[in-house]
């Protein structure tokens, strides 16, 4: 759910010039009575000798304080000398402080942490390119409901237009967006005072009591982090979690339409926290189940009323079902039934619309517009629960046999089991992995996300992550350190090996000694896009990489690691990597050109009118003006 609060009209916005200062001199306060002639104080500045309410409390230390009250247990980032007051502040903490090698993997790590956890995090930044290359991050934290903080260092008023190192003012980069609320932030705001903290850390307590996700932004000029905290009382704020609950009408209404006849149960990744009232819902009304890829394992996957995942990776069992056993309405739950959920096919339609809960109510409606949709605000697990006291129980005559996720037999290895076949790698992941161990698993967008979601199976919410809606490449492979350090445990991030060139944090998991397990599929492409463009029929883009040995890059960064090039050998390699202490990282060859089960985002992409290629011969000639 987003929660816009607007901080000043210009973030950027000057009170009192501040000044660098040298060491142990203090800053008066703009809300300080104490005011002299500013011609005889150097623009403002007061320093306060020989005085025995001098404060002592910087704004930096103010703020490791209040994010130390809001829970925040782990700050991720690069830092750099604009924001060294609070990174020594933050450093001196109960805080966590974890320096990464970019700050986009610092800020997906930070996302990952999250949700492990379920408590705030931050990400902290020095000025200019430091906060440009956290935007990424930050944009798939909104997209996928984490609640994280962003610290940032900004350039001190006075020297704002003087092309100061790293300038970031207005002059160098855009307020709005960045320095402002809206799409990328819930709330951001520009400290210039001391005197704004008070009402800043009301605002990021009650937000962060909020259901769903927030996304925070405070710059802090460098010279404003060391300056002192005067006369200013920050607010002991105990703000507990709440739900959001429907109202008597929508609950009544609801259930009218969920006894008309026989329903299912689209589960999203926002019911993560209403697992167990779920099922009892789907087994006390006898609905069939199905998921997004990012609600794998919030219904059991192996139960009898789970028919299948829908979308990217998704099973040809939901579309049966459909076809043979359609039920009435569909009850969607934490879902905005996006093109990575849907793909907004007309065949998940059921004739009497959905019943679309979510926080959002923006959300009901959105990807279905011309669809009958009754759509209800509420918390999934609260609206869950009154259902259970409502909805009458299914006759037993009434529980069909449902469609089941299509599992192919895997084909006996070849005489030569090599490379491996990207199915038997995933069988073993099933094996040793989900099965054999409690660590997280993560599935970096690209083939990796498709073969998992369609060959995994989990059987419990919160073990397997993907990101749909922004899918950066690059988030589960610096995911995974944020999730294995919150969850105090293994984390493994299945990856491509495209993703793991861009963007790894191999280092940092060996400076912390994060328990990180990165599998790599590396078939020396990209090749979802490389699989899509022949499929599709483009011709002529070239997809391929050099062949990389990830396992020798992996050592000489300090972790362990493994090439993997025989099927005969993988089941060990998990299991070598299971039993590590230290970061580990498993090189797999695989066989590039086994076709990813991603057949559904080559038909979305073909409808939004990707066509193939035109015959060079028929192509119309085109002249480029001489520049």
């Amino acid at each position: 759910m987003s929660q816009n609060y607007t901080g000043s009209n210009s973030p950027l916005m000057t009170t009192e010039p501040y000044k660098e200062l040298p060491a142990n001199t203090y800053v008066e306060s703009v809300s300080d009575s104490r005011k002299v002639d500013e011609s005889k104080n150097n623009g403002g500045i007061q320093p306060f000798l020989n005085d025995e309410t001098t404060p002592t409390l910087s704004v930096a230390d103010a703020i490791a304080q209040m994010l130390e009250n809001l829970g925040v247990s782990y700050a991720f980032g690069v830092a750099g000398g604009a924001m060294a007051s609070l990174w020594g502040a933050l450093s001196n903490s109960s805080i966590e402080v974890l320096n990464f090698r970019h700050e986009a993997g610092a800020a997906f790590a930070a996302t990952e942490a999250y949700f492990a956890n379920n408590r705030p995090t931050v990400v902290f930044t020095t000025a200019g390119p430091g906060i440009t290359n956290a935007l990424t991050g930050l944009f798939a934290a909104r997209g996928e409901g984490a609640k994280v903080i962003l610290l940032s260092a900004c350039t001190s008023a006075p020297q704002r237009g003087r092309w100061a190192i790293q300038e970031t003012s207005t002059y160098t980069l855009p307020s709005g967006g960045i320095f402002t609320s809206g799409a990328l932030f819930n709330y951001a705001i520009t400290i210039e005072s001391a005197a704004q903290l008070p009402q800043i850390f009301r605002k990021l307590a009650l937000a962060m009591a909020q259901p769903g996700g927030f996304v925070a932004h405070l710059s802090i000029p460098t010279a404003v982090q060391t300056s002192l905290v005067e006369d200013v009382a920050l607010p002991q704020l105990d703000v507990s979690p709440f739900p959001m609950t429907a109202s008597k009408e929508a609950i009544a209404k609801s259930v009218e339409l969920l006894s008309s006849g026989p329903f299912a149960i689209w589960v999203g990744f926002g019911a993560r926290d209403a697992a167990a009232e779920i099922r009892q819902l789907a087994e006390k009304t006898g609905a069939a189940v199905i998921c997004s890829p990012r609600g794998k394992g919030i219904f059991p996957e192996d139960h009898p009323q789970f028919v299948g995942v829908t979308g990217l990776g998704g099973h040809a069992s939901v579309l049966t079902y459909m076809e043979q056993q359609p039920p009435l309405r569909t009850l969607v739950l934490g879902t905005r039934l996006g093109e990575p959920t849907s793909f907004w096919s007309s065949a998940l339609v059921p004739k009497g619309g959905f019943v679309h809960v979510d926080i959002d109510p923006e959300v009901p409606g959105v990807a279905y517009p011309h669809v009958e949709t009754f759509g209800v605000r509420s918390d999934i697990k609260a609206f869950v629960e009154e259902l259970l006291q409502q909805l009458p129980d299914a006759p037993d005559s009434t529980t069909l046999s449902l469609p089941r996720p299509e599992r192919k037999a895997i084909e006996p290895a070849p005489d030569v089991d090599y490379p491996v076949r990207p199915e038997v790698l995933m069988a073993a992941i099933q094996k040793i992995i989900v099965e054999g161990s409690d660590a997280i698993v993560m599935a970096e967008c690209g083939n990796s996300f498709t073969w998992s979601t369609h060959l995994l199976q989990f059987a419990e919410a919160n073990r397997y992550r993907v990101s749909t809606g922004v899918g950066a490449m690059g988030h589960a492979v610096t995911g995974v350190l944020g999730a294995a350090l919150a969850n105090n445990t293994k984390a493994v991030g299945i990856v491509g090996d495209g993703a793991m060139l861009m963007n790894n944090e191999i280092s940092t998991a060996v400076k912390y000694k994060i328990p990180a397990i990165w599998i790599v599929l590396n078939d020396a492409r990209y090749n979802m896009c490389h699989q899509g463009m022949k499929i599709l029929g483009l011709k002529g883009a070239d997809a391929t990489l050099p062949p990389t040995n990830f396992a020798m890059i992996a050592r000489g960064m300090g972790a362990e690691a493994i090439v993997v090039v025989r099927e005969s050998d993988i089941e060990a390699a998990l299991e070598q990597a299971i039993a590590s202490s230290v970061p580990f990282l498993i090189d797999v060859v695989i066989d590039a050109d086994r076709p990813a089960p991603s057949g559904g985002r080559n038909k979305s992409l073909a409808a939004q009118g990707v066509k193939s290629s035109p015959a060079k011969s028929a192509a119309k000639q085109v002249s480029f003006p001489m520049v």
